[in-house]
């Protein structure tokens, strides 16, 4: 659930309480939220977490919870060993989003480590940072604009900060996927440096040159005063 959510926590409470009770259907619910019917499972997941957890479900911000490492085995662990769906699991941790548990599985069936999440020390902090692949950069800005450019919620799926997933979207969203190459430490060709640039590397390759010349006068020199030995 995006912290910036277009429904608050009383209109996911009420409609709860009108499916349940038969006031309202599914698709009426829709209407009346502005929701499109292509929609309607969001209801059915509101509805899961509130059977659990009643009106506390939607009282906090699932985004800003912890999640400890050992807390994503146990759910991962669960799915895969088939006990729960995905939309059990979900309902019954109260995790912030179907979307993240899937990439807690992605993660787990890749033999990739998973890792301790909290966003107060970990999303917003440089130290947060961590090398990342041009792979890595790809799939994590295609997985935020699938899933209306929550950069909070992509920061813990993907284990990078916030700052991070920020720069990356909008470095895409500008010159596509040629601006997530990380370019520190690449030697920049002629044609992408300015002309100050350009004439310090000439004068060094100028530079470079004479020594060169110099060093092979001073070795025929040497050569012609050992012929004439």
């Amino acid at each position: 659930m995006s912290r910036y959510s277009r429904y608050t926590a009383e209109q996911k409470i009420q409609a709860c309480e009108d499916y349940l009770s038969g006031a309202r259907s599914v698709s009426q619910i829709c209407i009346d939220l502005g929701m499109s019917s292509k929609n309607g499972m969001t209801i059915y997941k509101w509805v899961d977490k509130y059977k659990i957890w009643g009106s506390d479900a939607f009282m906090s911000l699932p985004q800003n919870k912890s999640y400890t490492k050992e807390f994503k085995m146990q759910a991962v662990e669960e799915y895969i060993s088939g006990m729960s769906s995905i939309r059990e699991i979900v309902a019954k941790y109260n995790i912030g989003s179907k979307s993240m548990l899937e990439r807690w599985i992605l993660l787990y069936n890749a033999n990739r480590e998973l890792k301790d999440y909290n966003p107060k020390q970990e999303i917003y902090m440089t130290g947060a940072r961590r090398k990342t692949t041009i792979e890595e950069r790809r799939e994590t800005v295609k997985y935020c604009i699938e899933h209306n450019r929550n950069y909070k919620e992509t920061a813990g799926s993907y284990d990078v900060s916030y700052s991070q997933v920020y720069s990356w979207v909008k470095k895409y969203d500008a010159n596509g996927e040629e601006a997530l190459t990380d370019k520190r430490g690449r030697h920049k060709t002629d044609n992408e440096v300015d002309e100050l640039e350009l004439l310090r590397r000439e004068n060094a390759r100028l530079k470079k040159k004479l020594e060169e010349k110099d060093m092979l006068a001073g070795l025929l020199k040497k050569m012609q005063g050992f012929e004439r030995k």
